[in-house]
């Protein structure tokens, strides 16, 4: 399978509402009542890199897409060069802290193609230099089935709205096949690594994560992967402290991230262009 577009860039116009303007079906949790819940959401910031989303899953681990944590070179960011902002709100934060070091899934690959398999491994956690208490923001669990019953929910910091939290009380699954997710929850610039919820009892457990995006039939959908055993391999991985991503030499450049020839902001929203 082969994708025509990535973080929500297609060949077709991307939104159709204004940049400081909510579609109607996202909540603006832009007063402080409406983050309660969803702290531990936050939005990342990479030094010269841009921004994704992310969202805790543990007191000292983010959960987020690994093309928000590599270079056009495929090796990870440094971690002390992402800050990671809990329950962000036009500059105010529940709690903040920079990387201490970062996970890729093993296999992931930013450059050429994108494939199922490249989303497939699109999922990174980060460890956070000072953890951020449950007190302050609660980390979310992780869906334990291969395919969630009744609605998702996504949560993210978008282009035209990364200083404010938006939640999509209400999506769908569309496809399930291959271990990848296909949704029509609303995404675009800034909401790559952005959680993907189901109601896992009480409260919303984390399904997938946001990797790319696209059209089918003229409908703008969302692409993201299974969670099932990858979690666990990264916080392998963190422990043993070694990064296990390729480094091969760059054969065909078909995206890059940060340069002026190949790459673009919206809404200082990190995003790759085809």
């Amino acid at each position: 399978m082969r994708f025509l577009c990535f973080l929500a860039l297609c060949l077709v116009p991307l939104v159709s509402h204004a940049a400081d303007s909510l579609p109607s079906e996202l909540d603006s949790a832009d007063r402080r009542a409406e983050l309660i819940g969803w702290e531990g959401v936050g939005r990342l910031d990479m030094a010269g890199e841009g921004t994704c989303s992310g969202a805790l899953i543990a007191a000292d681990l983010v959960l987020t897409a690994a093309h928000c944590v590599v270079d056009d070179a495929n090796r990870p960011l440094k971690p002390e060069n992402i800050l990671f902002r809990a329950g962000l709100r036009n500059g105010e934060f529940i709690a903040a802290s920079r990387g201490l070091s970062v996970a890729v899934t093993p296999g992931y690959d930013v450059r050429g193609d994108i494939t199922d398999t490249s989303i497939r491994r699109d999922v990174a956690l980060i460890k956070l230099a000072s953890p951020i208490p449950s007190a302050l923001a609660r980390p979310f669990a992780v869906h334990r089935g291969s395919k969630p019953r009744g609605e998702l929910m996504v949560a993210s910091y978008g282009r035209g709205r990364n200083a404010v939290l938006s939640i999509q009380r209400e999506c769908h699954v569309l496809d399930y096949s291959s271990d990848i997710y296909t949704f029509d929850c609303d995404i675009t610039f800034g909401s790559s690594g952005a959680p993907v919820f189901a109601y896992d009892g009480v409260r919303p457990a984390i399904v997938s994560v946001v990797s790319a995006g696209g059209t089918r039939e003229g409908r703008k959908v969302g692409f993201g992967m299974s969670l099932l055993d990858r979690i666990d391999a990264l916080k392998r991985q963190i422990a043993l402290g070694a990064p296990q991503v390729a480094t091969k030499p760059v054969v065909v450049k078909r995206i890059g991230v940060g340069d002026s020839a190949s790459s673009s902001k919206a809404g200082n929203s990190k995003f790759l262009r085809p």
